[in-house]
């Protein structure tokens, strides 16, 4: 048996209105007066009493205005209306308001993901350009491993990711790869190793030398180079950080390799030189944008911002220079 109790469907549903309407609702209320309304409008008085009395059908059929001789006054259903007409309005206007500022990259949430060599100078430059040109976007950046990154691309949680081709070609199934620059490598060493005065290594002649390497195998490492060289590393440490790798290179325990953004931040008692090209591509870095879904319009400026962050050496591809300090340790140029 049904509820006697229960509200009818019509009770709770809420009435299709009009903003303009509304906005002419308040108008009227606002002026006290059809005639003023209209003028302020630039509509004809029959004009907004034909709004008016669609919205007075659209609420059921009371009257909004006691017509007075001189003027209008709302109803009692008007002063009701009136806290949720102006609410409704003031949110319709702060809606477009925020519509603009996306579009426009003036407002809004971007959210971006990068690996950790990128961290060290190439997103913090192209967050500072950004942040400087468009202080009004709220941006919210993590840190991880390309796989992880690409995932969240994928899946939406990243609206843009800064990736390598560390662990090998990235598949672009899920999202767009925009290229940034084609990263050359350095192979550090103490700074008085045997090899250290060299202007070149190949990877042969580190062939007995210990490694300093973030995990204790080398596939999706930069390590895995040499792997494909046929040349199998010794990891004598694994550490994951890299400002903790020259420091155990320092120490004399072993060498790494160091890809060119991490080496703008090379401690002074090291050195660096370049690792010789041997028919392997450059580790390239990516910026990953979602693929079937859009981006924020601030996605746009930021990308732009990394382009523009990019080292001068390596922006175009090109190998990097190091710059020998007096005593042998190597700067990035």
């Amino acid at each position: 048996m049904p509820n006697p109790h229960a509200a009818h469907p019509a009770d709770t549903t809420p009435p299709d209105l009009s903003t303009v309407w509304l906005r002419t609702f308040l108008d009227v209320a606002r002026h006290g007066s059809f005639t003023v309304a209209a003028r302020e409008l630039g509509w004809t008085q029959s004009a907004v009493s034909r709004q008016i009395a669609a919205l007075e059908a659209a609420l059921g059929g009371a009257a909004l205005f006691d017509r007075l001789p001189r003027g209008v006054r709302p109803t009692a259903h008007g002063r009701a209306l009136l806290p949720y007409a102006t609410d409704l309005t003031a949110r319709l206007a702060s809606l477009g308001r925020e519509l603009t500022a996306l579009r426009d990259a003036a407002g809004g949430l971007l959210r971006v993901g990068a690996f950790a060599t990128a961290d060290a100078g190439l997103v913090p430059r192209a967050i500072a350009e950004f942040r400087a040109a468009h202080p009004g976007v709220t941006l919210v950046r993590e840190e991880g491993l390309t796989p992880a990154l690409l995932a969240r691309v994928a899946d939406g949680g990243l609206d843009l990711a800064v990736v390598s081709t560390t662990g090998g070609a990235l598949p672009a199934d899920a999202y767009e790869l925009h290229h940034l620059l084609d990263e050359p490598l350095y192979v550090a060493l103490p700074a008085r190793h045997p090899l250290a005065a060299l202007p070149e290594l190949g990877l042969a002649q580190l062939a007995a030398e210990d490694w300093i390497s973030g995990s204790p195998r080398t596939e999706g490492t930069l390590l895995d180079l040499a792997a494909r060289h046929g040349i199998r590393p010794r990891v004598a440490h694994v550490v994951a950080e890299w400002t903790a790798k020259q420091g155990y290179v320092a120490a004399g325990l072993g060498v790494t390799l160091i890809p060119a953004l991490a080496a703008e931040s090379v401690r002074p008692d090291i050195a660096l030189v370049p690792l010789r090209d041997e028919g392997s591509p450059a580790r390239a870095v990516y910026a990953a944008t979602p693929r079937g879904h859009s981006a924020p319009p601030a996605a746009v400026p930021f990308l732009r911002a990394l382009r523009a962050a990019c080292p001068a050496g390596v922006r175009a591809g090109g190998p990097a220079r190091v710059r020998r300090t007096g005593d042998g340790a190597g700067e990035i140029g």
